[in-house]
């Protein structure tokens, strides 16, 4: 925007648009059903080139982004926030798969506290209710999200409504309240708050089972790490284009 370029923002969820809107964008399309969505955007609002800001647990959504650019030749870059790296300890756990960190999780405690949100929250409660463990899952305060919380069947006592990132010491506080024994996060890079929740479960001598994000090939990916590798590639792609 300070450089004079229209941005167009596209969020699957709620929670984007609302943090988009507070954020000053100028425009958001809150419309992404699926790989259609890219044509009836195109068709109204022409965009040359696409940065693609999900998750980088978002596989499905950014593989669509991607191919759906490389069918129109649109320029696609993707950010993805770095990785955590991890501390050495034998208390920590990296898995790369939800099945296998619902597995472990419940071979680590009685009591897991789960910080991934209402994703795949259907497979922990399984695992969870099959072994005999508490499941204490901590979302977003959005009534959509309570809803199918509430509808898997979870006790008000298990729920944890609260929007994040939360600081070490707010993890702690909270980890200790719940009783947790083994906690459970994504490698959602520092700015997701990975690093707070892995530093307070470590401090209480909390297990910690952390996904570890899908393996990409980033000389093939088109992958960039931050703010400043975005805008020089959008420069350089205006320059071409």
């Amino acid at each position: 925007m300070s450089r004079g370029y229209d941005v167009l923002s596209v969020t699957v969820v709620n929670h984007g648009s609302s943090i988009i809107t507070q954020n000053g964008s100028p425009e958001n399309i809150r419309e992404f059903t699926g790989p259609e969505a890219f044509d009836r955007i195109l068709e109204t609002k022409p965009f040359r080139i696409m940065v693609d800001a999900s998750h980088p647990f978002s596989e499905a959504i950014s593989g669509q982004a991607k191919k759906f650019c490389g069918d129109k030749h649109i320029p696609y870059i993707r950010f993805v926030r770095e990785e955590v790296e991890l501390p050495e300890s034998p208390l920590l756990f990296p898995v790369y798969s939800w099945e296998e960190a619902a597995e472990k999780a419940v071979e680590l405690g009685g009591t897991i506290f789960l910080t991934t949100g209402s994703y795949n929250l259907e497979l922990f409660l399984k695992y969870a209710r099959k072994n005999g463990k508490r499941l204490v899952v901590r979302v977003l305060p959005d009534h959509h999200v309570i809803e199918k919380v509430r509808a898997l069947e979870v006790a008000p006592r298990d729920i944890v409504a609260m929007q994040g990132p939360f600081s070490k010491e707010m993890n702690r506080a909270t980890f200790k309240m719940y009783n947790a024994s083994v906690i459970v996060t994504k490698d959602s890079g520092k700015a997701g708050g990975t690093e707070s929740k892995i530093s307070a479960a470590l401090s209480l001598r909390i297990p910690v089972v952390i996904i570890k994000r899908p393996r990409l090939n980033e000389k093939t990916a088109g992958v960039v790490n931050t703010y400043e590798q975005v805008l020089e590639n959008i420069l350089q792609l205006f320059d071409r284009i």
